[in-house]
């Protein structure tokens, strides 16, 4: 695969088909690394995403020899004295199509591999559910140029690893192998390099047949767990549960079960 696109080649690639959403980072000459073209794509396919109701699985991916290493640090060394201009030029959308990615009713999969960095870990982090090619390598980095992180890496990490794993991985940075990123529960998943794409797409088909609204609302209910009182979570629940009940994936779910059969969801 070559990592020498055409000088006016996209910087991000999306396509809907079979009720999944493909969204890649496509500067491979770059490792993938974010500038404004690139977050602004983002940011773009991930409202369009939103927008399309044929959609109900995501898969976020990188081209060439790796997921995405960070954000351009060439651009930021190149702007001088305008970079903290620049960096909120970035930032700004970035963070919008995070929160959107977390709104989506369809499961969103980071499908990653190489260089897994900065901001990179941070999307891939934000993502419902990770697979990673035995290659993958993970460093949160942002303290190695003397900032800190975006993306809702500080958000996310704690969550999964907890606080003081969290503060080890954004404080020193140390890279973290494919087997060691699976036992922290950084990635759901590791598998042989040459099988990710069949293995990303066999995971994209199986998410695409599910009950779509419920994983919506199954997503949101532990999400906002973390902030929720017990009280507050039982009353999200049976909010969350009482619509699900109305919708035609409820009835399809229940009418399969009671006919011994395999259902077939729609996603409404």
């Amino acid at each position: 695969m070559s990592d020498r696109p055409a000088a006016d080649a996209a910087p991000l690639l999306f396509s809907v088909e079979d009720g999944i959403a493909r969204i890649r980072f496509n500067r491979p000459a770059v490792l993938n690394a974010i500038d404004e073209a690139t977050i602004l794509a983002f940011q773009d396919a991930v409202d369009r995403t939103a927008k399309d109701r044929s959609v109900r699985a995501v898969v976020l991916s990188g081209e060439g020899r790796a997921f995405l290493a960070g954000g351009d640090v060439a651009r930021f060394h190149a702007a001088g004295r305008e970079a903290p201009k620049v960096v909120a030029g970035i930032i700004d959308p970035f963070h919008h199509a995070i929160v959107g990615l977390a709104s989506l009713h369809a499961p969103v999969i980071a499908s990653v591999h190489g260089a897994v960095a900065g901001a990179g870990l941070s999307v891939m982090l934000a993502a419902d559910l990770a697979i990673a090619a035995d290659d993958a390598r993970f460093t949160l980095a942002y303290a190695r140029i003397g900032t800190t992180p975006d993306g809702s890496g500080t958000f996310s990490l704690p969550r999964i690893v907890g606080l003081r794993k969290a503060l080890e991985l954004a404080l020193l940075s140390d890279v973290v192998d494919a087997p060691e990123a699976l036992r922290l529960g950084l990635v759901n998943k590791v598998v042989a390099a040459a099988d990710l794409g069949a293995e990303t797409d066999a995971l994209a088909r199986r998410l695409a047949a599910g009950p779509t609204l419920a994983f919506g609302r199954i997503k949101h209910l532990m999400r906002a767990s973390f902030s929720h009182t017990l009280s507050d979570q039982l009353h999200a629940e049976r909010d969350a549960f009482i619509a699900s009940a109305g919708t035609r994936d409820f009835a399809e779910g229940v009418a399969a079960f009671v006919e011994k059969r395999a259902p077939t969801f729609t996603g409404e």
